[in-house]
C-alpha cells in the first residue's frame, strides 16, 4: 500500500550502509593478504624464512584460542571473522533436479569429499537467506563430481554447465547486475574445474572455489578460492603431542603420476633415513599401515599429483605430521589467512634433490614449534554436519566474505 514503507528495501538499505563503512577496512586486508600470498608466489618460502608482522595484543576469542602465531594477522582475522559471522548472506539457486546434478552432494567421502560437504553445510548454516535481495553472494549449485560419479564426460559436463548458467542468467536478474561478480561455484575435482571454461565470464568474473588452484586452468589467486582437499572420514584419530614416538624423518608412499613424483621415488627410495615407496602401501601388510606412519615420522612429503594440490596435505595435518610441500604454483587454501611457513616446510620442485638434508638441518627446537602449529590449525582442516566455528566451511566462508565487498566487475 502507498505510504507505507517496503521491510526488504529498508533491510537491504540498512545492509548497504553496513557494507559501505566496512569497504575500507576489507579493502585493506584483502589487498594486504593478497600482497602475503603473491610473496609466496614468487619467492621460494624456505622452513629459515621469517615473515615480518606486528600483531597488537588482543582478547583471545574463546574459541580461536591464544593461536596468533599461525595467522598473518590474528587481530584482522579476529574482527573480521565476527563481522562475517553477524552480516554474510549467500542465496542458493533453487533451480534444477536435486537428482541429477543440482542441490544435493554426490556423496560425502572420498579425496572429493569437500565438494560434498560444502553443499551440505551451506544449507545447514546460518549464512543461507532465502531472500536474494539480501544476499551478498549467490551459490550456483551444481556439482560436477556428481556428474562425474554418473559418468558424465568432459564435453557433456561443459554442455550441462553452459546450459544451467544460461537459464540462471534469463530467469533471473541477480547475474546481469555484475556479470557474475557475486556468484560462486564450488568443485573438488580438477575435471569440474576445466568444465566450468565452456562460460568464459564465470572463469573471468565469478569466484572459483576449487581443490586444484593450479594457474593453468586460470586460477586467480585475489579472485578465486582455494578448497582444502580432505580425505574424510579420516581413518583414524588425530595425532598430536607425540614428538616421542616420531623416529622417522620423512615419509611418502604413493603413484608415480606426477613429474615430481617420479624424481621423488627415484632419488630417495632406497634411503635409510627416508621412508619413500614407489607405490601405495599393500594392504595385505595389516590394516591401516600407511595411516599409522604419519604418527611416527615427522615431516611428511607431499608432492603434487596429477594436479598441484594432494589430499596428502591435510591427512599430515590430521595425524600431527608436519607437511612437507613439493608443488610449484600452488596457492595453499587458507594462504591468505594462516601463515604456513608456522606449521609447514614449503620447497620449490628442484629442492628435491636436497631434501633429506634440508630436512635434517631443521633444529629439534623449530621442528617441535612446527608440530605444536600443526595440531593448532588441525580445526581449520576438519569438516563438520552442522559445521562448527573455525572449520574448513567456516574458513572458505571467510574466504568469500573477504573478497564479496572487493570483487566488482
Amino acid at each position: 500500500m502507498a505510504g507505507k514503507s517496503n521491510p526488504v528495501s529498508s533491510i537491504t538499505s540498512q545492509c548497504s550502509s553496513i557494507q559501505r563503512s566496512l569497504l575500507t577496512l576489507s579493502s585493506l586486508t584483502l589487498v594486504l593478504f593478497t600482497y602475503i600470498s603473491f610473496k609466496s608466489l614468487h619467492f621460494p618460502l624456505h622452513y629459515n624464512f621469517e615473515f615480518n608482522l606486528i600483531n597488537p595484543k588482543v582478547v583471545a576469542d574463546k574459541d580461536l584460542g591464544d593461536f596468533s602465531d599461525i595467522y598473518h594477522s590474528h587481530e584482522v582475522f579476529r574482527l573480521n571473522y565476527a563481522e562475517m559471522e553477524k552480516s554474510f548472506k549467500v542465496y542458493i539457486y533453487p533451480d534444477g533436479d536435486p537428482n541429477t546434478f543440482y542441490q544435493t552432494p554426490r556423496k560425502l567421502t572420498g579425496k572429493y569429499a569437500s565438494e560434498g560437504f560444502f553443499f551440505q553445510n551451506i544449507r545447514e548454516s546460518q549464512f543461507r537467506t532465502e531472500i536474494a535481495e539480501l544476499a551478498h553472494l549467490f551459490f550456483i549449485p551444481i556439482s560436477c563430481h556428481k556428474m562425474r560419479g554418473k559418468g558424465t564426460s568432459y564435453e557433456n559436463m561443459t554442455i550441462i554447465v553452459k546450459n544451467y548458467v544460461d537459464s540462471l542468467i534469463l530467469k533471473y536478474p541477480y547475474w546481469n547486475r555484475t556479470l557474475g561478480a557475486d556468484h560462486f561455484f564450488v568443485t573438488c575435482h580438477d575435471v569440474g574445474v576445466r568444465a566450468t571454461e565452456g562460460v568464459p565470464l564465470l572463469v573471468k568474473n565469478s569466484i572459483r572455489v576449487v581443490c586444484s588452484p593450479s594457474y593453468d586452468v586460470g586460477f586467480i589467486p585475489h579472485k578465486d578460492v582455494a578448497l582444502p582437499q580432505i580425505l574424510q572420514p579420516f581413518a583414524l584419530p588425530a595425532g598430536g603431542n607425540d614428538i616421542r614416538n616420531r623416529t622417522t624423518l620423512g615419509f611418502w608412499a604413493g603413484h608415480r603420476n606426477s613429474k615430481i613424483r617420479v624424481v621423488l621415488a627415484r632419488v630417495w627410495e632406497n634411503d635409510m633415513e627416508l621412508d619413500i615407496k614407489n607405490n601405495r602401501i599393500n594392504r595385505s601388510l595389516g590394516p591401516l599401515v600407511y595411516q599409522k606412519k604419519f604418527y611416527r615420522t615427522k615431516f611428511c612429503i607431499c608432492p603434487g599429483g596429477s594436479q598441484v594440490n594432494s589430499a596428502r596435505i591435510t591427512d599430515s595435518i590430521h595425524y600431527g605430521c608436519v607437511p612437507v610441500i613439493l608443488s610449484d604454483y600452488y596457492d595453499l587454501p587458507f594462504n591468505d589467512i594462516l601463515n604456513w611457513r608456522k606449521f609447514s616446510v614449503i620447497l620449490k620442485e628442484n629442492d628435491v634433490y636436497q631434501l633429506k638434508d634440508i630436512l635434517k638441518e631443521i633444529p629439534e627446537e623449530q621442528f617441535v614449534a612446527l608440530h605444536k602449529n600443526v595440531v593448532k590449525v588441525q580445526k581449520h582442516f576438519q569438516w563438520n554436519s552442522p559445521p562448527t566455528r573455525y572449520d574448513a566451511f567456516h574458513m572458505v566462508m571467510y574466504e568469500l566474505w573477504l573478497r564479496h565487498l572487493v570483487i566488482r566487475y
